[in-house]
Parts: structure tokens; sequence; C-alpha cells
């Protein structure tokens, strides 16, 4: 998507769920923004001063099977991906985030709800540019069989493989670019997933305790337990990019670069942003607005707003 100026939401929206692990009711209202705020969370079940909760790269704690932030405090965040991704496919860059709870609800175990959400509340520009992080040179990641690689490129494409034993799932790859597809009806609607044998032992470790067929593709051997099947014949793997795309917009604005993955699962996702971030030489932060052209224009990192 081709936005120049930061934008936030035009009024604020509310939704109601269940934590995916936690298995808890959350409720969640989407505030609009100044610019140069970024994505805050705030949890109002906890003191005032330990509420807020910034979804960026310095913020992360954790990969289990879902993507934790937290702050100085302890005060925590999980299952941010869906939500992240999108608010990178709307391109909101400016919002607050209320929570009830440790976890954002999962909804349908897609991005689709949130996408809505955005819809229904309005998105509109502000007077600041947008701040995009253009990748200089290339990092590669890897965990055994598994490897992330980002190099420089014009916009933001992920190329995404995975390969499962389980013969539903199999190989699958798909590619994103950001100026070609459409998040929302290419991406958006793709559930999380996992397998019925896997069950008892994720609720045994207390979590997917609200995992269920209205939140999850289910995989039983060679059968999808979901009334209706799948949303795509690809939906594994395009949930995969729909991970991908949500982890990586805690980059602190869109990325401009290539990613090529192979089996990456949040965790990996992870130590490619720090891997990036790690080395001054591989980004820069520039203005979106008139141009990135240039990739010293304006080489300072994105300023975080005080809440």
């Amino acid at each position: 998507m081709d936005v120049t100026h930061q934008r936030t939401l035009r009024n604020r929206i509310s939704c109601t769920g269940i934590g995916l692990h936690s298995g808890l009711p959350v409720a969640m209202t989407l505030h609009p923004a100044l610019p140069d705020t970024g994505i805050i969370f705030r949890r109002t079940d906890v003191a005032e001063s330990e509420s807020l909760v910034r979804a960026n790269r310095e913020s992360l704690s954790g990969s289990k099977l879902c993507t934790t932030v937290a702050n100085e405090f302890g005060t925590s965040v999980a299952t941010i991906e869906h939500l992240m991704a999108a608010l990178a496919g709307c391109a909101v860059d400016n919002v607050l985030i209320e929570l009830d709870g440790a976890e954002v609800p999962i909804m349908d175990g897609s991005a689709e709800p949130f996408v809505l959400l955005l819809e229904n509340a309005g998105m509109i520009e502000q007077d600041a540019p947008r701040q995009v992080v253009r990748v200089l040179k290339r990092i590669e990641v890897t965990d055994g069989v598994s490897s992330m690689v980002i190099e420089p490129n014009a916009d933001f494409v992920i190329d995404f493989e995975i390969n499962f034993e389980n013969t539903m799932v199999s190989r699958q790859r798909r590619s994103y670019r950001d100026q070609d597809a459409s998040f929302k009806d290419d991406i958006g609607k793709a559930r999380t997933f996992g397998f019925a044998e896997d069950a008892d032992a994720l609720r045994s470790a207390g979590l997917a305790l609200g995992g269920s067929l209205d939140n999850a593709v289910v995989v039983d051997g060679a059968e999808i337990l979901n009334v209706g099947g799948l949303r795509y014949d690809d939906e594994f793997v395009r949930h995969k990019v729909l991970d991908c795309i949500g982890d990586m917009y805690l980059a602190g604005g869109p990325l401009m670069g290539k990613i090529t993955a192979i089996r990456s699962g949040h965790a990996l996702n992870h130590q490619l942003l720090v891997a990036l971030f790690a080395d001054p030489d591989a980004w820069v932060t520039v203005d979106a607005m008139p141009s990135v052209s240039d990739p010293q224009a304006a080489p300072e990192i994105l300023a975080a707003a005080s809440a």
C-alpha cells in the first residue's frame, strides 16, 4: 500500500472475545492517536503507572506459539500478531489499544475481524510523513532446517515456504508483495491452524485453552474438522505470511525489503528483526514523503512519542 502520510483511526471502536491461549474473556477498544505515537497497548486491569506496552521490537518478550510484548514492569500483551498484521495491511501507524486482559482476543483466528473493525472505525491521514524502514544489506538467520533472509528491495515482499509431514498441509509456498496484493482478500482471512493430536499436550502446558473450531483450522490426519473446510486451498501458508506481516510491523514502521522464509515461525521472525536492527549498517529510517529514493534522506531511528 503506497501511503506517504501517517494514519490513525477516525473514531474509537470496541470488540470482545477470548484469548486463544488463556481462554479468558477480554474486551478491547482501539482509540485514535496523535502523529508519531506508534502502536501502544494499555492494560486497564493493572496499575495505570505500569499499564502501557509499546508494540515495537524493543518490547518483544515471547515467541512461544504467539508474539508477546512487555514493558519494564513486566506488564505483557500476548497474541498480538493478527491485530498487528491488520494494522500493517490497513496502513495504520498510530493507535492506542485498551485491553482488560493480557491477551488480544483471537476472534476467528485470522486478521479479517480486525480489518473490519478498522474499516468501521474509519482511517484518516495525519499531518506527518510516514516512516519507512529501508533495508540496506542482506541479513540471514537460521535454526536447523528453518531459515529467514531479508535483503534490500524497492518495496515489501514476503516469499514464504512451509513443509509439514502431515499430507493435508505438506509443502506450500506463497509470495506477497505489498504493492500488488490486497491484504484483506489475499492474506487477512487466513486462519491460524493446529493438529488434533497436539491439543492435549498444548492444554497440559497451559496453551490453546481458548482454542476451538471457531477460531482455528484443526487438522486431524487427512481431514479438516472445520465445517466448510478451508477458506483458501493454501490457507496454511497464507496464515504464516499473515503472522510474518504482523511480526515485521514491530520494526516501527513498514519495511522496504524482501523476506525469504523457509519453515519459519514467530521465534525466527523475531530473531530476524533483532539481527537486522543489531547491525546499524543494515537499515535506515526514511520519510515516505515525498520519496524514499535516497537511503540517507533521514537516517535517524523513528523517535517514539511519549504516551
